[in-house]
């Protein structure tokens, strides 16, 4: 998978968090820092002048392209949710920051009831152990697709993926285990807690799933489903190369971002730039994605 050491600096938007309250949630934003990848890999097959002009209208760097890693904190009655947990410092060194994003807010990872893991790319599940093995949060309940886990988890995964990705194998099937006696497998149509609904968002791997939240029009975290602000909007059908099945996840974002539009239903997306907060709409022929802060 790809993986670019850099040093850009990255501030943990922790003190001066973004937050808001949805229907009944309360959630803030935080962040795990960015991820570092090369413009084209995230357009495998763009044009090379189209591209050079989705990513000089985006607000990221054009080469390398910086992903945040937006992380919902999220309140509901006595629950005390997060949706991802980041790399840890375990993937590259721009990411790592959500422990102390946590501490920054007053939230001890402790006191962490629920986590929702959308998938099990590593900038999303990496971040659960700490270097001596043990949970960062140990008192919660993990919520994993069961497609997801059985594809993680299969003797032959890496026989499955492009070479590029099986050096991921080991850590993620590690970090996968050592939540097992915690986890809840749920799939599209289950609650996480009321309100709070799973809707499949499959492609960018075989089990990607994101969450709808009751209240207003609506709120979609989509995890990955779109991941730039730019080229997931304006150019759905370019392929992203860390799509697992890459026209599975092209029917999924575009049908994603038809119906979100028309519903004017808010997002929260992981990577686009913090807080990831907008809505998408439709615009000759296709979307651009309007930022809500």
């Amino acid at each position: 998978m790809v993986a670019i050491s850099a040093t850009f600096p990255v501030s943990l938007l922790a003190n001066d968090a973004y937050r808001f309250r949805h229907g009944t949630f309360d959630i803030t934003v935080l962040s795990d820092g960015e991820m570092i990848v090369p413009g084209n890999f995230i357009a495998l097959d763009a044009p090379a002048e189209q591209l050079r002009d989705a990513l000089s209208s985006s607000e990221m760097p054009v080469s390398p392209v910086r992903l945040r890693t937006n992380i919902p904190l999220i309140r509901h009655g006595n629950d005390l949710m997060l949706v991802d947990v980041g790399a840890g410092e375990k993937y590259q060194p721009t990411e790592g920051r959500l422990l102390g994003a946590l501490r920054a807010n007053g939230v001890d990872p402790a006191s962490i009831t629920k986590v929702v893991l959308t998938h099990a790319h590593p900038d999303h599940l990496w971040g659960l152990l700490d270097p001596g093995q043990r949970l960062h949060f140990p008192n919660a309940t993990y919520y994993v697709g069961a497609s997801e886990s059985n594809f993680w988890l299969a003797p032959d995964v890496a026989t499955r993926l492009p070479r590029d990705f099986r050096s991921v194998v080991a850590e993620t099937q590690k970090n996968l285990k050592s939540i097992q006696e915690r986890t809840r497998f749920v799939k599209s149509g289950d609650d996480i807690v009321r309100g709070m609904r799973v809707i499949g968002t499959p492609g960018h791997t075989p089990g990607h799933f994101s969450l709808e939240l009751e209240g207003g029009d609506g709120l979609i975290i989509t995890a990955d489903a779109v991941s730039h602000e730019v080229i997931s909007f304006k150019y759905p059908t370019w392929h992203n190369g860390f799509d697992f099945d890459s026209e599975t996840a092209i029917g999924t974002r575009k049908a994603l971002l038809d119906r979100t539009s028309k519903d004017k239903t808010k997002l929260l997306v992981y990577h686009l730039p913090y807080p990831g907060t907008g809505y998408s709409e439709a615009t000759a022929g296709t979307f651009r994605f309007i930022p809500l802060t």
